[in-house]
């Protein structure tokens, strides 16, 4: 089965990720089917790039995204999201 998930690249201490759609038994960082787009953790705001025709491609043919990619490929079909941590945490009320 194909997967959708990121493969990492980059230096010690400055992790970047290609988007890539793999065979799910190959390592993270072998072998790869096609590079979908890039996510780099260093950039605050827009930090990673898609190439959403070729994502929704391979979601035709039955791909599964990782937890991750799924969290960017909404985020690029709806730019007014923002990511999960951009938000701070609520706060739990005190009990009496």
């Amino acid at each position: 089965m194909v997967k959708l998930r990121m493969r990492r690249t980059g230096c010690t201490n400055h992790a970047t990720y290609r988007i890539v759609a793999a065979d799910e038994r190959s390592p993270r960082d072998g072998k790869f089917l096609e590079i979908l787009g890039w996510y780099d953790t260093q950039i605050k705001d827009d930090n990673f790039k898609l190439d959403i025709a070729r994502v929704d491609y391979w979601l035709s043919k039955g791909a599964k995204p990782s937890e991750t990619v799924a969290s960017l490929i909404r985020r690029a079909k709806n730019p007014a999201l923002k990511p999960h941590h951009a938000t701070p945490a609520k706060k739990a009320e005190k009990k009496a």
